[in-house]
């Protein structure tokens, strides 16, 4: 969902799914609309940078059940990724270890119409079950940014809030 503060702009839609791995998990976000109206960072080495959320990028919020302690993954279509650990609410923030992530992104568009899809492997400890959160941030071309997510809770975006973990993964 887009948040309520957010206008529409050229992206109508985001998608998101998260599926555990064996050595951590695989993500696929896709955007819908106008692709070639918003901003996109270009290409770059796949290397842990920070400040990724400030244009578009995807991110994963991952908390084991029961307990404050959550990791946080940044992803750009760029190619580069971050990863921090938070002892609880935006609280003890550092960065996480990862032993490989890897991004691609595929890009299609015609007449004004797209899509954009990024599939990330994540070779991190991921410890299952857990709240997710899937998140995007869209950059317009005028630099406006749109925040979309699973669910916001009241008041401004905010994706660190529990509120945004709504899909529950592992423990069956």
């Amino acid at each position: 969902m887009l948040h309520s503060s957010c206008d529409l702009g050229p992206i109508r839609c985001v998608t998101a799914e998260v599926k555990d791995t064996d050595v951590g998990c695989e993500a696929r976000f896709k955007l819908e609309g106008g692709v070639d109206q918003i901003k996109l960072p270009e290409a770059a080495p796949s290397i842990r940078t920070d400040d990724l959320w400030k244009t578009t990028c995807f991110e994963i919020f991952w908390q084991p059940i029961g307990v404050a302690y959550y990791r946080e993954f940044n992803l750009s279509p760029s190619g580069r990724w971050a990863a921090y650990d938070f002892d609880a609410f935006r609280e003890g923030m550092r960065d996480a270890p990862v032993d490989a992530i890897s991004l691609s992104v595929i890009q299609n568009s015609s007449d004004g119409v797209g899509e954009l899809e990024l599939v990330a492997s994540i070779a991190s400890q991921l410890p299952t079950p857990a709240q997710i959160a899937l998140n995007a941030i869209v950059e317009h071309e005028d630099g406006a940014l749109q925040f979309w997510a699973l669910a916001f809770g009241p008041g401004k975006a905010e994706f660190h809030s529990e509120a945004c973990r709504q899909w529950v993964l592992g423990g069956e």
